[in-house]
C-alpha cells in the first residue's frame, strides 16, 4: 500500500473543484488494481502447478485455458454493455468479489489431495466468468476517476502499477506454494477481499444516463451490445491494433507451458517457476516506467509492428533455451517488447472511445486480446501435445513474427500512424 500511495503524490494531485473527482479515488484504484492482479497470477502460478503435477500432461495445462476462455467469450460483450448503463464500479467489486469465492474453492481443492482434477475446472469456468464481468469495469471506470487532462498520466501509472503485479504476483505464487499450496490460495482470497472492500469504496465522476428505451425488444438489445464491435470496425487504426495484439499472444504466449520448462526442461521447481512467470514483468515494468515519463511521439505504427517482431524472435530464443538464465533473458525482452505494444494499444482505445462506449469498447479489447491468453494457453497445450513443447513454442514465436509482416500489408493506416492524439467526437443525443 506505501508503493501505492508513492505513485499517487506523483499521479493524483489535488481534487479540482466541481470535477466530480476525488483525490483519493485514484490511490484506492490503483491499490486496488495492484492486489487484484497480484492475487491473480500468483493464482495462475498455483494453479499451473497444481495442474501439472497431478497430472503429469501439458494439455491439462491447455484446459485451463479453455476453462476460462469460454465463459470470459460468451459473457464479456454483455458485461461491457452492463457497465455502460450502470455504474462501473459495482460490476467491478462484484467481479472480484466472485474471485474471491473462486480463491476460496482453490483452497479447499488444495486441501484435498486425492480429489479428482477435474473438480478444479468448473472452479476455473467460474473464475473466467469472474473476470468477465471485473475487467472491462476496471478499464472502463478510469476515466471516470480523474480529469481529462489527467488521464493519460493515470493510465501511464496504471500500467505501472499493474506490471509491479505482475512482477510479484508470480514470485510470491511460486513461494508461496513452495511454502504450502494452502497458503498461495489464502493469499489469493485475502488479497481479493481487500480488492472488493476497495472498490465498492470508488465514487469519481459518474456516467450520463442512458436512454433505456434504446433497449426494447431483442434486436435493440443485440445492437446495443454490439455496438462496440461496430466502433472497432469503423477505426482501422483500433482494429488493425487489437487484431495484431490478438495473433501474437495467440500463437507466441509461453506463458502456458512454464510449468512444464520449470520442472522438465530448466529443472528449476516451483521457485523457478515463478522466477520465469515474473522475467516479462520486470522487462515490462522498466518499460512502462520509462513511457510513463517519455511516452512515444512519433511513428507509433512503425514502433508496434518492430515490438510485435521482436516479441516473436525472443519467444523463439527463449523456446530454444537450456539454461535458466538464458531462459529468464529471453523472457526479460518478450515483457519489455509486448509492454511496448500493450501501452500503444491501450492509449489508442482510451483516446479514440468516447465516455458512452467506453464500457463495451474495453469489453472488445479484452475479448480480443484478454481472452486470447486463456485460448493461446488451449492452443499451446493441444499443440505441445502433438509436436512437442519445445516445436510448438518455436512455431508459435515464428507465427506472432510472420504475423507482425502480414499486419504491416493487412493495415497500411495502422503503419502510417504517427502521433497519438485525442480524437474528438460528436455529443450522442440521448446517452
Amino acid at each position: 500500500m506505501s508503493i501505492v500511495l508513492i505513485f499517487y503524490r506523483r499521479a493524483a494531485g489535488r481534487r479540482e473543484p466541481g470535477a466530480g473527482h476525488r483525490g483519493g479515488d485514484l490511490a484506492v484504484y490503483l491499490a486496488v488494481r495492484l492486489l487484484s492482479e497480484t492475487a491473480a497470477l500468483a493464482q495462475s502460478v498455483a494453479i499451473g502447478w497444481s495442474v501439472y503435477t497431478r497430472s503429469g500432461v501439458p494439455l491439462a495445462l491447455g484446459w485451463v485455458g479453455l476453462a476460462q476462455f469460454v465463459p470470459m467469450a460468451l459473457l464479456m460483450l454483455p458485461a461491457g454493455e452492463l457497465c455502460d448503463r450502470g455504474q462501473p464500479r459495482h460490476l467491478f467489486a462484484a467481479g472480484l468479489a466472485l474471485q474471491g469465492i473462486c480463491a476460496s474453492g482453490f483452497l479447499v481443492l488444495a486441501s484435498m489431495p486425492a480429489a479428482p482434477l477435474w473438480f478444479f475446472y468448473p472452479t476455473l469456468v467460474l473464475s473466467g466468468a469472474a473476470r468477465a464481468v471485473s475487467e472491462p469495469a476496471g478499464q472502463a471506470l478510469l476515466p471516470f476517476l480523474v480529469p481529462a487532462k489527467r488521464l493519460p498520466q493515470a493510465i501511464a501509472w496504471s500500467s505501472s502499477l499493474w506490471q509491479l503485479a505482475v512482477i510479484a504476483g508470480p514470485a510470491l505464487g511460486g513461494l508461496a506454494y513452495a511454502l504450502g499450496p494452502a497458503g498461495a490460495y489464502g493469499f489469493c482470497g485475502v488479497s481479493f477481499l481487500a480488492a472488493t472492500l476497495g472498490a465498492a469504496a470508488l465514487r469519481g465522476r459518474r456516467p450520463a444516463p442512458v436512454d433505456l428505451s434504446v433497449l426494447a425488444g431483442l434486436a435493440g438489445r443485440i445492437a446495443r451490445v454490439t455496438e462496440g464491435i461496430r466502433f472497432v470496425r469503423a477505426h482501422p487504426i483500433l482494429l488493425g491494433a487489437i487484431s495484431l495484439d490478438l495473433v501474437a499472444v495467440l500463437l507466441g504466449g509461453a506463458t502456458a507451458l512454464l510449468p512444464v520448462y520449470a520442472r522438465d526442461v530448466l529443472h528449476a521447481g516451483s521457485i523457478g517457476l515463478g522466477l520465469l512467470r515474473a522475467a516479462p514483468a520486470v522487462g515490462a515494468c522498466a518499460v512502462a516506467l520509462y513511457q510513463a515519463r517519455h511516452p512515444p511521439r512519433r511513428h507509433v505504427g512503425l514502433e508496434l509492428f518492430a515490438s510485435v517482431a521482436v516479441f516473436g524472435l525472443a519467444t523463439v530464443v527463449f523456446a530454444l533455451s537450456t539454461a535458466l538464465w538464458a531462459s529468464l533473458a529471453s523472457l526479460l525482452i518478450v515483457g519489455a517488447s509486448d509492454m511496448v505494444s500493450v501501452n500503444l494499444r491501450s492509449s489508442l482505445v482510451q483516446l479514440t472511445t468516447p465516455d458512452a462506449l467506453r464500457g463495451r469498447v474495453a469489453a472488445v479489447n479484452m475479448l480480443f486480446v484478454g481472452t486470447s491468453s486463456e485460448l493461446g494457453a488451449f492452443e499451446s497445450g493441444l499443440l505441445a501435445s502433438l509436436i512437442g513443447v519445445v516445436p510448438a513454442v518455436v512455431l508459435g514465436g515464428a507465427g506472432a513474427l510472420a504475423a507482425a509482416v502480414a499486419w504491416m500489408a493487412l493495415f497500411p493506416a495502422l503503419r502510417r500512424a504517427d502521433r497519438l492524439t485525442p480524437a474528438e467526437h460528436p455529443r450522442r443525443p440521448s446517452e
